[in-house]
């Protein structure tokens, strides 16, 4: 996918959903975009702990919801490991998500990338970043046993992103040139400098 794409989607997502938080959806789609081509670029030839789609935790039971579960885990040495294929695993009961290891991918890579670089994203923002690809916690209701109250709080604006995360498409080109000032803009706002990456 293209820059120009990339910044479409980004443009049409935003132009369907105005919020309170509306340049907080603008930069945390900006961001999930261009890092979702990084990431895929960079590690497509890693095997299935580098995960580009679904997250999901890692050291308890993976649950039957998450996405190719029954082909793509045989060879998972989690599961041969009696610690983590239990339903807390290694945590427990309703510890939050803050305190659970996820998948490795491109979500999770942005998070902690905005989070070391104390980019000023709301939590709100933080959250859909990092937990829009977790489905079989905001689609399937699985892994519940790990929420905290914050996490039960979030979850809703992480379902509303979620809607519009999906290749939104369009058959109107935006000018990608008139729109960079507006983005860059943006992006100093809760990004200022240069990131570490």
């Amino acid at each position: 996918m293209s820059l120009q794409s990339f910044i479409m989607s980004s443009f049409n997502i935003c132009s369907i959903y105005v919020h309170i938080y509306k340049y907080t959806y603008k930069i945390i789609i900006l961001h999930h975009y261009l890092n979702k081509k990084k990431h895929f670029f960079c590690l497509c030839a890693f095997l299935q702990w580098s995960v580009v789609g679904d997250t999901f935790p890692v050291g308890c039971k993976f649950q039957n919801s998450i996405v190719f579960r029954d082909s793509t885990f045989l060879d998972n040495p989690d599961n041969k490991n009696q610690s983590y294929n239990t339903e807390h695993g290694i945590y427990e009961a309703n510890c939050g998500l803050d305190k659970v290891l996820m998948s490795w991918g491109h979500d999770e890579y942005l998070y902690r990338v905005l989070k070391f670089n104390n980019c000023s994203i709301p939590e709100e923002g933080m959250y859909m970043i990092r937990f829009h690809s977790f489905y079989p916690w905001h689609s399937h209701e699985d892994y519940m046993h790990l929420c905290s109250d914050k996490d039960l709080q979030m979850l809703p604006w992480v379902k509303e992103f979620n809607k519009f995360d999906l290749y939104t498409k369009t058959t109107v080109l935006p000018d990608v040139e008139k729109l960079m000032p507006y983005y860059q803009s943006i992006v100093d706002k809760y990004c200022p400098g240069i990131l570490k990456w």
